[in-house]
């Protein structure tokens, strides 16, 4: 675990890997015309980017959130030289958190948090959007009663779910509303550590939603959705292991998801972090573990038969707090992958 309150919080609030949407919404791989075997399976990220979550586009291209520059890169699929997208600080852009593409509308959908550790003025927390194309700003909505945006899912009609780290509820953006509304505030979405609560949204189909907490537990929390929209009871999805701190959660396949273990609460340093498969079956769910020995993997994204995912590496912004000029500089970032098993 980490020596103060502040810097475990952080780390897991590192989530995003955000989030895609299809017909299995969660960071799930697009349709694309790029296939997975033209998909590079390493791609650089540029220097110091400190990348909190990612998505992929349509055309297999990645974007990737920086939570220290408050910016997004466009990383070509085939490992070419990222682009900044999403200029440092854009439409008030701070701690990048959540990333998802909708396609449909050509936007690129950002949770922006206010943890501090910026190259960029904090702001209050807001869902921003952007104009995939070329990083214009398109629109901000504030999180009410000083939420904090972590991460973010969207259904196949359009309509966004975002966790709230610090409120124990989920909130939601139907297409036309010009405000985020409560869509779901319950107890047991609060059993977080020192008043931090949800971390990571997945979707699997338009009627099951899945949320993670800052905590480390052995399970994930399920809200079924109804036919009209509303909110059904939160149930436990049982885990066969305390997680290491489930950041982000991506459904890629019916009854299948993959957990992003930051390990942000972890006493095994920091490559503590590791990569799982889930295979759920109704309350209960196995694991395998794909990948260990990371450095604060926050986020990732299934194309194909791999699994894309970064390393956030925020000790490196920890340890200097109150001494942020000596923070290294030219540190080097990049978006890895792993097979996923059969």
């Amino acid at each position: 675990m980490k020596p103060s309150i502040l810097l475990p919080a952080v780390t897991l609030l590192a989530t995003l890997l955000c989030s895609q949407h299809s017909a299995f919404a969660g960071d799930v791989a697009l349709p694309s015309t790029a296939s997975p075997s033209q998909t590079a399976s390493t791609l650089p990220l540029p220097p110091d980017w400190y990348p909190e979550s990612l998505a992929v586009g349509p055309d297999g291209a990645f974007y990737v959130g920086s939570w220290h520059q408050g910016a997004i890169a466009r990383v070509p699929a085939n490992g070419g030289a990222p682009q900044v997208l999403v200029a440092p600080g854009s439409n008030g852009l701070a701690n990048s958190q959540g990333v998802l593409v909708d396609a449909t509308h050509q936007l690129l959908w950002v949770c922006s948090g206010n943890w501090g550790f910026t190259s960029v003025p904090s702001t209050p927390s807001a869902l921003k959007s952007y104009d995939l194309a070329s990083g214009t700003p398109r629109a901000s909505y504030p999180m009410p009663d000083k939420g904090y945006c972590n991460d973010l899912v969207q259904d196949s009609h359009g309509t966004l779910y975002v966790t709230d780290s610090f409120h124990a509820r989920v909130l939601r953006l139907e297409p036309g509303d010009d405000t985020l509304r409560i869509w779901k505030e319950d107890p047991q979405l609060s059993p977080g550590k020192d008043g931090f609560f949800l971390n990571g949204i997945a979707l699997d189909g338009d009627r099951h939603l899945y949320v993670s907490l800052i905590a480390a537990v052995p399970y994930l929390l399920q809200i079924d959705i109804g036919a009209d929209g509303a909110a059904a009871a939160v149930s436990r999805v049982e885990m066969p292991r305390v997680l290491k701190n489930a950041d982000a959660i991506r459904i890629y396949a019916p009854g299948r998801m993959a957990i992003f273990e930051s390990n942000a609460f972890g006493n095994d340093g920091p490559y503590g972090g590791q990569i799982s498969v889930a295979h759920l079956d109704g309350k209960q769910a196995t694991l395998q573990t794909i990948v260990s020995g990371l450095n604060d993997p926050s986020s990732g994204v299934v194309v194909g038969d791999r699994v894309y995912f970064i390393e956030s590496k925020y000790t490196l912004l920890f340890k200097h707090k109150d001494d942020p000029a000596n923070i290294p500089q030219n540190v080097p970032f990049d978006v890895q992958s792993r097979q996923l098993p059969e």
